[in-house]
């Protein structure tokens, strides 16, 4: 599994530039990102080649950030590629959470519960990604 942060955010003009700016000033890389918007706050997810270090620059610059994981795989780069990836998680009844694309054909998924969906996947022949694959990316 990979580790992903989660910044949480107020919902105002600039906000998503700051952290983006902080961590590229780091010399941080994105590899893929989310934001969830709120009335008031939102949360910015993303997934770096160094979790911890990228965690360590955005709480100094005064962020609230935290960590979950997230099942990463690599979805075949043909039509009903993304498909057969839903099929395998549906048939096995385990719930997402949210999804989101990274490095072109790479998805994150936070499923109700993680070690089942990556089981599932892994099962079915589909590449699950762990934090060294990341930072290959």
């Amino acid at each position: 599994m990979v580790t992903q942060l989660n910044v949480f955010m107020e919902n105002k003009r600039g906000r998503l530039y700051e952290i983006a700016s902080t961590l590229g000033k780091a010399g941080i890389n994105i590899k893929g990102f989310s934001v969830a918007d709120m009335a008031d706050f939102g949360i910015f997810r993303l997934i770096v080649a160094d979790p911890e270090r990228a965690r360590e620059v955005l709480k100094s610059a005064g962020f609230a950030v935290s960590e979950s994981r997230v099942v990463v795989v690599a979805v075949p780069d043909e039509p009903g590629g993304l498909a057969r990836v839903l099929e395998v998680v549906n048939e096995g009844n385990v719930a997402i959470e949210y999804l989101y694309i990274i490095a072109q054909t790479k998805l994150a998924f936070a499923f109700e519960d993680n070690e089942r969906g990556a089981a599932l996947l892994k099962a079915a022949g589909i590449p699950v990604l762990d934090q060294e694959d990341i930072a290959r990316l």
